[in-house]
């Protein structure tokens, strides 16, 4: 199902970069991001929670690893809680408790520096864990953080239900209303007290409580994907309280349902094209040109949909194989993955795509799953206004199945044209102005976060500043090019502003 259900996460790039590529040598499985059972175990962090104060910070327990089983411990990382109010209308009400991690700073500290990977859903807990080392050279100066939104994992935890049936599934087709239907009842049933408050505007008041909590007097934030959208919120409402802010892989928050169905779908186009060409250009196993490339996979998708492929006790279908396929698009160095693993479905292997789309779906080892996918659905839901009838839903259909049959979908719309709680187009209302400046990155290659949305997300923040990578992958800052890495880290460690048109090559 991830047609539509594109997530706009680095969430999804780490994961995919550190467990499939095992895959491309080893065949195992990963794990991905959706739960019908909570995600990870609330033990992964620390048992004291702040409420106002500082945070409490102990040995981190119960983290899971890149393959959806517990992580062994690492001395390094330190996990705490912070208590924030579910309802900020009612700020002495109820409290939900914020799980956070943190890898103290390995030089000379100059403050904390604050993530969110992506999604909206994704584990900030778990993704710093896996990813701390990839962000080094930041850590010289800076305690790194991160850590679960509301509604995601250890973080009140958004609940709908047993997914395998909707995930198995597509996008398109008579019996989608009826499942998402089903679907939103489970999670307001499970969930109906925590929906109305999971969305990207009281997680920006969320961050502006970690801040205090860290002791900073601004904050500092690295935001990636979705994260891009969650800063560009904060900086809305706290332009004061703005430090260094590198928003990577910029989501245009403004855009409808429609619009990123059809953006993202001619990206994911783009990507597989790019990937295609590379293929044959080593010597590819899926054809001997791209056009050839493309029909290996268009044949696999139609005899998976006549009879999926069994793999041990369960069966990959058409709509797991393209979600496992795809999701191998986010990053350039998984492409021999999604060779590889096409392949082995062709001669009648689907372990590999069946581990890909378990790993992007938030699937682990156990048939349970990390709330990824529900959270998506949650925030997604309740920051669109939208409701889009079947009508409309229909005509987005049609219009991305010209662009890329493999990826058509009627989008996000027909996930949230059933939601059982009204939504808001606040968190689309984006002006920092009085800002520091704000580095905003895109990636010409960036199938998940088109380019763009970048220069878009910059003029709507006023004080946005503009960097254009010319490479492929979804997010550059992990794309291994080292330009993107120099300018990232001389912004943030020593304040050093790339001005206006920067353009990094292709790594």
């Amino acid at each position: 199902m991830l047609e539509g259900m594109t997530k706009t996460s680095l969430v999804s790039a780490i994961t995919v970069v550190i467990a499939l590529a095992g895959c491309a040598n080893s065949g195992a499985r990963s794990a991905a991001d959706t739960p019908g059972s909570t995600g990870a175990s609330a033990s992964a962090t620390g048992n004291a929670t702040a409420e106002g104060g500082a945070v409490k910070w102990s040995p981190c327990t119960g983290l899971t690893g890149p393959d959806g089983k517990p992580a062994a411990p690492d001395p390094a990382l330190q996990c705490g809680k912070l208590a924030v109010p579910l309802d900020y209308a009612k700020k002495n009400g109820e409290k939900i408790d914020l799980a956070l991690i943190r890898v103290k700073a390995t030089g000379r500290r100059q403050g904390s520096l604050v993530f969110n990977f992506g999604g909206p859903g994704g584990s900030g807990v778990d993704t710093l864990a896996l990813a701390a080392k990839a962000f080094a050279g930041l850590n010289s100066g800076y305690d790194l953080v991160s850590f679960d939104p509301r509604g995601v994992d250890r973080s009140a935890p958004v609940k709908c239900g047993d997914l395998d049936e909707w995930l198995s599934m597509g996008l398109v087709g008579p019996d989608v209303a009826k499942l998402t239907k089903r679907l939103a009842a489970a999670c307001a049933k499970n969930s109906g007290k925590l929906l109305p408050h999971v969305g990207t505007m009281n997680a920006a008041r969320d961050l502006d409580r970690i801040r205090v909590a860290l002791g900073d007097p601004k904050l500092n934030y690295f935001g990636l994907s979705y994260g891009t959208q969650l800063g560009a919120v904060y900086a809305t409402q706290y332009p004061k309280n703005v430090g260094r802010f590198v928003l990577d892989g910029a989501l245009d928050p403004t855009v409808s349902f429609a619009d990123r169905a059809k953006i993202q779908v001619a990206g994911f186009k783009q990507a597989f094209d790019s990937f295609s060409a590379d293929c044959v250009k080593q010597g590819c196993d899926l054809g001997a040109s791209p056009a050839a490339v493309t029909k290996s996979l268009e044949k696999l998708a139609d005899r998976l949909e006549d009879k999926p492929l069994k793999v041990g006790d369960r069966k990959l279908t058409k709509d797991l194989a393209i979600t496992g396929a795809m999701a191998t698009l986010y990053a350039k160095q998984t492409w021999p993955v999604l060779e590889q693993a096409t392949a082995a479905a062709i001669k009648g292997d689907g372990t590999q795509l069946l581990a890909m789309a378990d790993s992007y779906n938030g699937r682990k080892p156990d048939g349970t799953y990390s709330t990824m996918m529900a959270s998506f659905l949650a925030i997604t839901c309740l920051d669109n206004a939208e409701r889009p009838s079947a009508a409309e839903i229909r005509k987005v259909e049609r219009q991305t199945a010209k662009i890329f049959p493999l990826m058509a979908s009627g989008g996000a719309g027909s996930l949230c044209a059933h939601w059982p709680v009204k939504g808001s187009d606040a968190a689309k209302k984006i002006d920092a102005t009085g800002s520091a400046p704000i580095l905003v990155v895109g990636g010409k290659g960036d199938p998940a976060t088109p380019y763009q949305w970048a220069p878009k997300l910059a003029a709507q923040l006023k004080t946005g500043v503009l960097v254009t990578y010319e490479g492929e992958g979804h997010g550059a800052y992990l794309s291994g090019s080292t330009c993107v890495t120099r300018l990232v880290d001389a912004y943030f460690l020593s304040g050093e502003n790339p001005g206006t048109n920067a353009t990094c090559p292709a790594a």
